[in-house]
C-alpha cells in the first residue's frame, strides 16, 4: 500500500530591538501543533466552506512547555504574557503561499507581528491563535513554541518582531 501524507510545520523568528532601534537579540523555534489547530485546519479547509482564517501572535511568559491537548481556555504549561502596549495581538498577515515544490510554505516576514514592550518581563516564547484579544482566553490556538535559547528579558521601550513560516510538507 502507498502513503501520503502531510506534515504541518511551523517556524518563529523573533528579534528584539532596545528603545534606540539597536538589534539586542534573535531567537528562533519550531512551533507544536496543537489537536485543536489541527482540528481547525481539516475543519476549515478541507470540510467548510467560504472560510476566511485571521490568525494572531501571542507571546508566552517564562519557560513555557506547550502540549497538544492545549486551547486557550486550558494550557496548564504557558503563560499569556501582555506586557506590550498594543491594544490587541499582532495579526499574522501571510503573503503568498510558495508552492513551487512539495515544501509549500507562507510566511509573514513582509509584514512581521511586532510588539511594543511596556514592562520589564521575561519572554518564554510565543503562539498562533484566532483571537485578537490581549490576554484573550478564547478562540483556536493552532500551536506555539519555547525560544531555543531559553527565556528572554525585555525591557520598557524595547520592540518584538515576529516572523512566523507555516510549511507543508506534501508526501
Amino acid at each position: 500500500m502507498l502513503e501520503l501524507g502531510l506534515q504541518l510545520e511551523n517556524y518563529y523568528t523573533i528579534e528584539c530591538h532596545d528603545a534606540d532601534g539597536n538589534l539586542m537579540w534573535i531567537d528562533g523555534f519550531a512551533n507544536l501543533i496543537t489537536r485543536v489547530g489541527a482540528g481547525d485546519s481539516l475543519t476549515q479547509h478541507l470540510k467548510g466552506s467560504a472560510y476566511t482564517a485571521a490568525w494572531f501572535v501571542g507571546l508566552t511568559g517564562a519557560t513555557p512547555v506547550f502540549a497538544t491537548a492545549d486551547t486557550m481556555a486550558t494550557h496548564a504549561g504557558w503563560t499569556d504574557s501582555t506586557a506590550y502596549s498594543n491594544a490587541t495581538r499582532p495579526a499574522w498577515t501571510g503573503g503568498t503561499v510558495d508552492t513551487s515544490t512539495d515544501t509549500c510554505t507562507v510566511d509573514n516576514s513582509a509584514a512581521k507581528a511586532v510588539f511594543n514592550i511596556n514592562a520589564t518581563a521575561t519572554i518564554g516564547g510565543a503562539f498562533l491563535v484566532n483571537n485578537s484579544t490581549k490576554g484573550g482566553t478564547t478562540g483556536v490556538i493552532y500551536g506555539g513554541g519555547a525560544f531555543a535559547g531559553g527565556n528572554r528579558s525585555v525591557l520598557s521601550g524595547d520592540t518584538l518582531s515576529v516572523s512566523v513560516s507555516a510549511t507543508a510538507l506534501a508526501a
